[in-house]
């Protein structure tokens, strides 16, 4: 877990683009019916722009949201750290699905009559992804590699 604030920066970039990446890719193999080849590069172009908008989003809004809504419900230092990281995950998922999903809506589906509902579908089909996404392959790639980065003082000692 981050300890400074340019930990916490590094972190959020690289969480920020393994789940943008992820999520470009599963929007775009939707759009096209399947997953392709060129799926890959093809969300390398809207990774800068959707990156850069996640970034902004967590760091701003749903990082320190996040974090004081899952405090609600579990205590660090108290409760294990592993129910900590995955009730932060969750309620990060919570807020960043709904707000990437309505940029991606507004850049990608239009702005028409429709906004709203264009928006419900798309968050509600990127939700069970996003979740699964971060809990089961982002989150622990993410800190794994964070971890070989910074590693913990007291982790050494042991």
């Amino acid at each position: 877990m981050p300890k400074t604030k340019f930990q916490d920066v590094v972190f959020t970039v690289m969480m920020v683009v393994v789940m943008v990446y992820a999520m470009v890719v599963y929007n775009i193999s939707i759009d096209l019916g399947g997953v392709r080849n060129e799926v890959f590069l093809m969300a390398l172009h809207e990774l800068v722009i959707m990156g850069i908008v996640g970034f902004l989003l967590e760091m701003l809004v749903a990082g320190p949201l996040a974090k004081k809504l899952a405090f609600r419900f579990v205590t660090p230092g108290k409760d294990r750290m592993a129910v900590v990281i995955l009730a932060i995950s969750a309620m990060t998922v919570c807020l960043m699905c709904p707000m990437m999903s309505f940029v991606a809506t507004v850049l990608f589906k239009g702005v028409d009559s429709q906004l709203f509902a264009k928006w419900v579908q798309l968050t509600v089909m990127n939700f069970p992804m996003a979740l699964c996404w971060q809990i089961f392959a982002a989150g622990p790639l993410v800190r794994l590699i964070f971890g070989k980065l910074f590693p913990e003082k007291n982790a050494e000692a042991a």
